[in-house]
């Protein structure tokens, strides 16, 4: 007879690949760990475990209102991230009710929300919620092609694994709060300049290479004057969402302050991040951004790059990205701009 977890008999994971990889996930999670770091590590973890195809960690907004993406591991990490709200999906099912789902075919369930442009299939769908001093504060999500891939036993693991992830990501998470743009969840102004000196003093090495992204978006006014801010905030993190997606783990994303942000990239060379400057902004020129209550936008961005000569302090690396911006912005908005080398670099 079919168990209610939908397959036949218990499905066990190879319990010294699950033993060996909660001990290195808890020595890792010991360590200083920004809260990308930690989440990264947790999703990788889960995808080893449970021999998945997709993991993921949704967190609660510093409102409460919201589930961001905070960390993807597995196939799809070319689509873009979803957010829910709690109660909306399984994901916000779970956050709203404390409780864990197991999922033996998901798309049977009425909770199971769909999305046209996924590049992946879901079977299987498990998850667990993510509860500190019992307040909810996310959840972890694990998704396999087949039916019936997780079993009871597995619903227990991943009740092991949230013991295991939840106090490192609260503590990173309240680190990163006082320092974290609330409405995009990303790095605040005010860490800017303090992160992007010491890059530069871990980088040394000119040809290490290090550049700087100056993002800024075209005519957003209009969208708060049209829509109101409220949208105008959505569409703010459907930009950053974007970005996060586009550019590698190590890369940082910053809110620079209004609808302006910043991205630094270590080790990599000018025409890496004109590359991923240009990914950037024909992502969202062939893409509306959500803006909430059915409302979608067509938002373009001016971007400005600008590479480290070796020699200039992280304010005059920022001053020439934002300056190659403004020149981007001249010539007509939309497009890439590449800042010359300062003389005598």
């Amino acid at each position: 007879m079919l168990s209610p977890w939908g397959t036949n008999t218990l499905r066990v994971r190879d319990p010294e690949v699950t033993l060996r990889t909660l001990l290195e996930l808890t020595s890792t999670l010991g360590g200083e760990l920004t809260l990308d770091e930690a989440l990264a590590a947790a999703t990788d973890a889960a995808l080893r475990v449970y021999e998945a195809q997709h993991t993921s960690i949704r967190i609660l907004d510093e409102t409460g209102q919201e589930l961001l993406c905070g960390a993807r591991s597995g196939v799809g990490l070319e689509d873009r991230p979803l957010t829910f709200r709690p109660g909306e999906g399984v994901v916000g099912w779970v956050v709203e009710r404390g409780q864990s789902v197991c999922l033996g075919d998901a798309r049977s369930d009425p909770r199971f929300v769909s999305f046209e442009k996924q590049s992946y299939i879901i079977g299987s769908l498990l998850v667990v919620p993510l509860t500190n001093s019992g307040q909810v504060i996310g959840a972890l999500s694990v998704t396999a092609e087949a039916k019936g891939h997780f079993s009871e036993d597995d619903l227990v693991l991943g009740q092991l694994l949230a013991n295991c992830i939840v106090g490192a990501i609260e503590r990173a998470r309240l680190l990163r709060l006082a320092i974290t743009d609330p409405q995009t969840m990303t790095w605040s102004h005010g860490y800017l300049m303090p992160r992007l000196e010491e890059e530069l003093r871990e980088t040394g090495d000119p040809e290490a290479g290090l550049a700087v992204l100056l993002m800024d978006l075209d005519h957003f006014k209009r969208v708060n004057d049209t829509h109101g801010h409220a949208v105008g905030d959505r569409v703010l993190r459907s930009f950053a969402d974007i970005v996060r997606h586009l550019i590698r783990r190590r890369d940082m994303l910053f809110r620079r302050g209004g609808e302006e942000f910043v991205v630094v990239m270590p080790s990599c060379t000018l025409e890496d991040a004109q590359m991923v400057a240009e990914r950037i902004r024909g992502t969202l020129a062939a893409n509306r951004l959500d803006g909430g209550e059915g409302i979608s936008v067509d938002q373009r961005v001016s971007i400005g790059v600008a590479l480290w000569d070796g020699v200039e302090s992280a304010a005059e690396l920022e001053a020439r990205a934002d300056a190659a911006m403004y020149e981007a912005k001249k010539r007509g908005r939309d497009r890439v701009n590449l800042s010359e080398p300062p003389p005598g670099a």
